[in-house]
């Protein structure tokens, strides 16, 4: 049924460096209505496939907010990802992060645009892009682990691992990783050893 919205309004409740707590006020079909949100930023975030380990690549890090609500997950498995707050194109910003976070240097025409989709929705309801790479060591420039005492672990999920990966609960892990899993295995199967780069 449709319906409409008016008098949207955000008042700021805090003002934080990363991520701000607001109230929301609209009317929904002449009734008034009140949301607590948190204003972020965009992101985006990269599923990389290292070809001669025939693995994913993850990056692991310790997260306050899953610990605070569940204090059995110390690491949470992430994709490589950063927040959309330079003046750049969105491949140059993931391309940072991977060198930041992971030591490879991928050149921008390499990096493959997967999709768009939103993230927390009843929360942040921020836009996530997700991209794809194919690595190998000859890219390889440093250790990785990110910058300003970042603790970032990386992490290489063998490809005959990754569906068993994906059910286990013990292991905390984001959504994007989850369907970029999905989109590779229906893009690519599970026998591939190398993914094609001519598709």
């Amino acid at each position: 049924m449709p319906f409409k919205i008016t008098n949207f309004s955000i008042i700021p409740q805090q003002k934080n460096k990363f991520v701000q707590p607001v109230q929301l006020h609209y009317s929904q079909d002449g009734h008034t209505h009140t949301w607590e949100a948190v204003k972020s930023h965009e992101s985006v975030s990269i599923l990389l496939y290292h070809t001669e380990k025939h693995a994913f690549l993850l990056v692991k890090q310790f997260r306050p907010p899953v610990y605070m609500n569940n204090k059995q997950h110390l690491w949470t498995y992430e994709l490589c990802a950063g927040i959309v707050d330079k003046e750049k194109s969105l491949q140059e910003i993931i391309q940072e992060e991977i060198n930041e976070e992971c030591g490879y240097d991928v050149p921008l025409e390499e990096i493959e645009k997967i999709s768009s989709f939103f993230t927390n929705v009843g929360v942040t309801g921020s836009q996530q892009h997700l991209f794809y790479a194919v690595i190998d060591e000859s890219m390889k420039v440093h250790a990785g682990g990110g910058i300003n005492n970042e603790k970032i672990i990386l992490e290489f999920i063998p490809l005959s691992e990754a569906k068993s990966f994906l059910f286990n609960e013990d292991l905390a892990k984001t959504p994007a990783l989850m369907f970029s899993f999905y989109w590779y295995f229906e893009r690519y199967g599970m026998t591939r050893q190398r993914p094609p780069t001519d598709e």
